[in-house]
């Protein structure tokens, strides 16, 4: 059984005390974290402190050794594979952005909203109200209702961003795990990316994974810096800037 009788925790995300090696390396070392439901939390830390390693055990890609991990109080997500976590509202955004370049911004919102689909359903997909509302509302979310109709391949990098963010909007997920958004992106999509999470984050429970200082300050949310997979420090960007171990381990080169 994946479900546990009766809730555990209020919290929609619940890590403790997991550690998972690879070839010996400890991966993740004890780490404990808590994200609750609404909330979003910025996660940072020097290459190599577990960030990508804990997304990959929330999403049922790595086990770990050992540790619990809960998923809305309940779920044991160490027991599930990764199609079962996406089922049950957890989705994933990685670095590097992976649209269909040659459909449309909209044609790649319906391809990503019927996901689950036959190749047969997606081709002769005529649609209903209230997916086509849906695609609505994510293209207004994700600033492209304009382009809706322009193909993916000819948008700049950010817009790209943009639209997969907008790709997993549509599966609806309850937890959006989202990996170093801004990489790349110029100051103005870099304003605009913090904009448009803030706005997500008024429906849904959000993770991000980033190294750019300046836009964690925009987000304004909880801190958590890892450091060789645990977490060092926790709270404000001033208090989590101002730790003596994240200037030395991290803030500090």
């Amino acid at each position: 059984m994946s479900v546990m009788e009766g809730r555990t925790t209020s919290a929609l995300l619940y890590l403790d005390g997991v550690h998972v090696s690879f070839d010996g390396f400890h991966a993740i070392n004890n780490l404990s974290l808590t994200l609750e439901a609404g909330e979003m939390r910025a996660v940072i830390g020097p290459n190599g402190a577990g960030k990508t390693t804990m997304m990959d055990i929330i999403t049922g890609k790595t086990k770990p050794d050992e540790g619990t991990v809960l998923f809305d109080g309940m779920t044991d997500l160490t027991r599930l594979d990764e199609t079962h976590i996406a089922e049950l509202g957890i989705g994933r955004k990685f670095q590097k952005p992976t649209v269909f370049e040659s459909q449309t911004i909209e044609d790649n919102l319906l391809l990503a909203l019927n996901v689950d689909h036959s190749v047969k359903g997606t081709l002769f997909w005529r649609g209903n109200r209230d997916e086509s509302e849906r695609i609505d509302r994510v293209l207004e979310t994700i600033r492209l209702t304009d382009a809706r109709n322009r193909l993916a391949g000819s948008l700049s990098h950010g817009q790209k961003q943009w639209l997969e963010i907008g790709m997993l909007l549509a599966q609806d997920p309850k937890l959006l795990l989202v990996d170093e958004p801004v990489a790349g992106m110029t100051d103005v999509e870099t304003h605009q990316t913090a904009e448009l999470l803030k706005a997500i984050n008024k429906e849904k429970t959000v993770m991000v994974v980033e190294h750019d200082m300046t836009f964690v300050r925009e987000l304004g949310v909880k801190v958590t810096c890892l450091h060789e997979g645990t977490v060092l420090a926790e709270g404000t960007i001033d208090q989590v800037s101002s730790n003596e171990r994240v200037i030395e381990v991290y803030l500090g080169r």
